[in-house]
């Protein structure tokens, strides 16, 4: 209990919750940098993640708000925001197409499943779990494809939500699983595709395996 209130206590000394605004926005510039090579032809984003990281976070959006949480839920609506141009950009340029997969439809119709127990869902916090899942479901065909083809991405995205999400964590006076469980998800999921793209980790592991053969 002692070590609760002392990391409440510095969480609260950290940032003023204003800057939260400063969160989202961290995330607009490595959202617009991503949508102008999206249009440019030079990165392909999964229209299955991206229409449906436009669709849940706002959904998300929507309970938090509906739970009371504050000027933090911004960076849950930039995180739906975002990827909602950059799915209409992925028409503008042929070169930014990326062909989808059985995977990628699978992926997106049990995450469309989980948006659906989501809203039916009439608890806040159920619904912010729903959300998680359905969303983490969307990510999957990006997360592949960033292991599998690292060149078709662009690692500074996913660097600035990190950054945008770190920001936003050290304005919490009080985190508690409405205000912060969605956002430190997002986290974990651009640190993971940001680490496949930056450092290729799939060619550098399948060297590995092809050695070993």
């Amino acid at each position: 209990m002692a070590s609760k209130r002392a990391l409440s206590a510095i969480l609260k000394s950290m940032l003023h919750p204003n800057f939260a605004i400063l969160g989202a926005l961290l995330n607009g510039v490595g959202g617009t940098l991503y949508l102008i090579e999206t249009i440019k032809g030079r990165v392909k984003p999964n229209r299955m993640s991206f229409l449906l990281w436009a669709i849940v976070p706002m959904i998300a959006f929507a309970a938090q708000r509906s739970q009371g949480v504050g000027i933090e839920s911004i960076m849950t609506f930039s995180a739906g925001f975002i990827p909602f141009i950059i799915f209409l950009a992925s028409f503008v340029n042929k070169k930014a197409e990326w062909q989808l997969t059985a995977f990628d439809l699978w992926c997106g119709f049990f995450s469309v499943v989980g948006i659906t127990l989501w809203l039916t869902t009439k608890v806040g916090n159920m619904a912010i779990f729903f959300s998680i899942v359905a969303d983490g479901l969307a990510a999957l065909p990006t997360v592949v494809k960033a292991y599998q083809a690292p060149e078709t991405e662009n690692a500074w995205l996913w660097l600035t939500g990190v950054l945008g999400v770190i920001v936003t964590l050290l304005t919490l006076d009080r985190p508690t699983f409405a205000n912060s469980a969605f956002i430190i998800y997002i986290l974990v999921v651009n640190a993971l595709i940001f680490s496949l793209v930056y450092f290729e980790l799939g060619k550098k592991l399948s060297g590995v395996v092809d050695k070993q053969v």
